[in-house]
């Protein structure tokens, strides 16, 4: 499965080249691929590359979110192109209960764009995913931007209203299924 990060958390077309992510099968879980511009800013985190790094948000990232929208229950990986990565579990809206999960991921960067390639276990996924939604972040101070494949329309935009990737609400259906077949079905996750 390819998406495109085309828009504006806030439903503006992006400047740039759009960020791609594609979803497909391996054999533990999933394979999440992205191949993005390469903004370089802000710069790199202090962390080391291939291990998680706290609030990551910060930084130049890529991000996923894979939702149960009946529980609330949602898994969020987000994937930066110097090689860190921080991978949370969330019941409900912002609340995450597990954080800082290890990931196979790895980084390249070229000149001008970067690609990505994370390994996301079966367990790491809540029971029954039915929704998504995917995010791209870079720039620093009052050149940041951030960009939604699902943004908030226009329409419902208020006054002040700030970039806010938990509004689970605005996340679109999601079946495994349409990757791995129909008659697939997600594996217990142990833990969750």
């Amino acid at each position: 499965m390819d998406f495109k990060i085309e828009y504006t958390w806030d439903g503006f077309p992006v400047r740039h080249e759009p960020v791609c992510v594609r979803l497909s099968p391996c054999e533990q879980g999933v394979k999440m691929e992205v191949s993005a511009p390469l903004f370089n800013d802000p710069p790199s985190p202090l962390g080391e590359p291939g291990k998680p790094f706290s609030e990551l948000w910060n930084y130049e990232v890529v991000e996923a979110f894979f939702l149960n929208d009946t529980t609330k229950q949602y898994l969020e990986v987000e994937l930066c192109p110097h090689g860190q990565h921080l991978v949370l579990l969330l019941a409900g809206r912002r609340n995450v209960w597990k954080k800082e999960l290890p990931l196979s991921f790895k980084a390249s960067r070229g000149g001008t764009n970067w690609e990505g390639e994370a390994y996301i276990p079966w367990s790491y996924f809540p029971p029954n995913v039915t929704k998504f939604n995917s995010f791209a972040i870079h720039g620093s101070n009052d050149r940041r931007v951030y960009e939604a494949l699902y943004p908030v329309p226009q329409h419902e935009l208020q006054q002040g209203q700030k970039p806010d990737f938990h509004r689970l609400e605005y996340f679109k259906p999601f079946s495994f299924n349409t990757l791995l077949g129909e008659e697939w079905r997600q594996p217990e996750p142990d833990l969750w």
